[in-house]
């Protein structure tokens, strides 16, 4: 039979651990706390912690978590990228049904564990995963992004991904947006291999 004191002190170590990590966390985070998946499991069955999703835990009466934090917690190597980059930056009207997210070619077991969670993964090759990573704010949540640069070159090198309207949309926007950086698309352009299509169209659009 445990002690009411061990029980206390578990309930003090996820208390810490929920703080330390922003309000939500993972099996995993209390795992590297000294937590059994017992202690979490009993936790639950108290109704002193609850489950959002599978792994994922917030304290009960906690505000509802947002698709924006799960994500942050859920996969912190992931970049936002193609449709998700593409609404973010205004790009594009259409917002996504599930997160649109580039990953080293080595996550696909972190992808798996993530549940039903609305994710569709891009597994992007080790020498292009940083080209063009930023950091922006999403309700709120810091989360990394492929800049708009990086986003246009994405929007060729998965072209079949993406539907006409989509496309042509992303490229005007892009091609009247202040905000634009030609040399950089130009650098991207050439690590990607894209710069010859990428140029071409961009070309044609600049000089309308």
């Amino acid at each position: 039979m445990q002690k009411v004191g061990a029980r206390l002190d578990k309930k003090e170590l996820a208390q810490k651990v929920l703080k330390d990590n922003g309000g939500i966390a993972k099996t995993a985070d209390f795992a590297a706390a000294g937590m059994k998946k017992y202690d979490v499991a009993a936790l639950c069955k108290e109704s002193f912690l609850k489950r959002v999703r599978r792994g994922v835990y917030q304290l009960p009466g906690s505000d509802q978590i947002t698709e924006e934090q799960l994500l942050h917690e859920l996969l912190p190597q992931g970049i936002v990228c193609v449709e998700s980059a593409l609404f973010h930056y205004g790009y594009s009207d259409f917002a996504p049904r599930a997160w649109s997210v580039a990953v080293p070619r080595t996550a696909s077991r972190a992808v798996g564990r993530i549940g039903e969670f609305p994710v569709r993964a891009y597994y992007i090759q080790k020498e292009y995963f940083s080209i063009g990573k930023t950091v922006e704010s999403f309700n709120g949540v810091e989360l990394p992004v492929y800049d708009r640069e990086r986003t246009v070159c994405d929007c060729f090198k998965y072209r079949t991904k993406l539907d006409n309207e989509t496309f042509n949309k992303a490229l005007n926007a892009y091609a009247a947006d202040d905000r634009k950086n030609l040399a950089n698309l130009a650098v991207y352009a050439k690590r990607m291999k894209l710069y010859t299509k990428v140029m071409n169209v961009m070309e044609v659009l600049l000089s309308g």
